[in-house]
């Protein structure tokens, strides 16, 4: 038995029990009822005419650094998009229609990687041409566009060493799967030569999208508004933060306060249903937005916790932490804030962003802080000396714009690839 069928068995055979996973799911508010069957590859919708483009992108990250590429295909190629998770779907449904893509792209959740659950998808939708973004291997999807015919790119690849390493101890399954892939588009070096030892295709090193998103969008009202309220007070932000971060993040801000009168530090969490939990650590000068409170008038801190704001807050704070990087969890993009002039800084934790990082630190857009101390150090140091803050935020524009013809050139790419299908 081949490497491939096995795992088709196993996957067939866990249909039942996946099943009942994603109807616990829908009760933690994981996935949409309505739309559950579109996880089993049943869906009425109908397949727009023409040429399609299917395109995969698994979350938020995936979702947003593959915008630029959707705005460069040619009008008159329809395009599929899925994705995995409820966010992704609501950041989705406000995106689309703001970039005047909603007439031709249409989105619907990926089904799990179940043979028959797949194969439903499939035929339904009868892509054109393919491509998954970053590190969405799933083989039975994969070995169904082979079958069919269908050309398949992998977009912004990446793999790490632990994902090489597991899928060096299934080399036949390995080989069928990566050498499935007709293009890959590394996002750097390292990425092309794991998976081109692993059996894809020589890989294209065209770069990270990450590097050529679009500005994250925000409320130019509401900009102005909060500006007007806060005027010349001190402003940080910490962004994106997790579970384990609220009360280091306490710590800086009252080490500041005492130095920085007025002294406001908003808190973004990165999952907006933290925010009574976050607001519970950090103490009693808090508000949250969510409750539809202002910044308190004087030193305090701010939950802003609501969804899809984090642009509004990127604008409004000249220095920002981004969160998820202080313990062990990997680090979010800090690529967001410093497109848009902040001066940025980010904990130890980096690895899922191992590759953007030393770069933003060698332009001198980014600075690496071991713990609180140098957290609270660059803090302050941004907030007395106002022209570093501008020189660091001007390098941070200067280095997300590196690549921005990127989007243009892998539009290219999949817009033949559909073509010569």
């Amino acid at each position: 038995m081949s490497p491939l069928a096995l795992y088709r068995g196993v996957t067939t055979l866990a249909a039942p029990v996946l099943r009942l996973m994603l109807a616990r799911r829908v009760r933690r508010g994981k996935e949409i009822a309505d739309r559950l069957p579109e996880r089993r590859g049943i869906d009425a919708t109908p397949r727009p005419a023409g040429r399609l483009l299917w395109l995969h992108a698994a979350s938020v990250g995936e979702s947003v650094a593959i915008l630029p590429v959707l705005c460069a295909l040619p009008d008159d190629l329809a395009v599929l998009l899925t994705t995995g998770t409820v966010t992704s779907a609501t950041l989705l449904a406000r995106r689309l229609p703001e970039l005047g893509l909603a007439g031709r792209v249409v989105h619907r959740f990926v089904p799990l990687d179940v043979p028959a659950w797949t194969g439903r998808f499939l035929d339904h939708w009868r892509p054109d041409a393919a491509a998954l973004v970053e590190s969405e291997i799933w083989p039975n999807l994969i070995a169904g566009c082979a079958r069919r015919g269908i050309p398949l790119a992998l977009v912004n690849a990446r793999l790490s060493p632990r994902s090489h390493a597991a899928w060096c101890r299934v080399p036949g399954l390995a080989r069928m799967v990566f050498g499935s892939f007709d293009r890959v588009m590394a996002r750097a070096a390292e990425d092309a030569a794991r998976l081109h030892a692993l059996g894809a295709p020589a890989a294209v090193l065209e770069g990270n999208l990450k590097y050529a998103a679009p500005a994250l969008p925000h409320d130019a009202g509401e900009l102005a508004r909060l500006r007007a309220l806060l005027a010349d007070r001190p402003v940080w932000l910490a962004a994106s933060t997790h579970a384990g971060e609220d009360a280091p993040i306490r710590a800086v801000h009252e080490r500041l306060a005492a130095r920085f009168p007025g002294l406001l530090t908003i808190i973004v969490p990165r999952h907006p249903e933290r925010g009574a939990e976050v607001a519970a650590v950090v103490g009693s000068a808090v508000r949250r937005r969510a409750l539809g409170e202002d910044p308190p008038e004087g030193a305090g801190i701010w939950v802003a916790d609501t969804l899809g704001e984090l642009g509004l807050f990127y604008r409004l704070a000249p220095i920002v932490f981004v969160g998820r990087s202080l313990g062990a969890a990997g680090g979010q993009n800090p690529l967001e804030p410093a497109r848009l002039g902040a001066a940025v800084a980010v904990g130890p934790a980096v690895a899922n962003f191992a590759d953007i990082v030393p770069a933003l630190v060698a332009a001198g857009a980014v600075r690496q802080v071991a713990d609180i101390d140098g957290l609270a150090g660059f803090v302050a140091e941004m907030l007395v000396d106002p022209a570093r803050r501008a020189a660091m935020g001007a390098a941070g524009v200067a280095a997300s714009a590196a690549l921005e013809d990127l989007p243009r050139r892998i539009a290219g790419i999949l817009t033949g690839m559909s073509h010569h299908a």
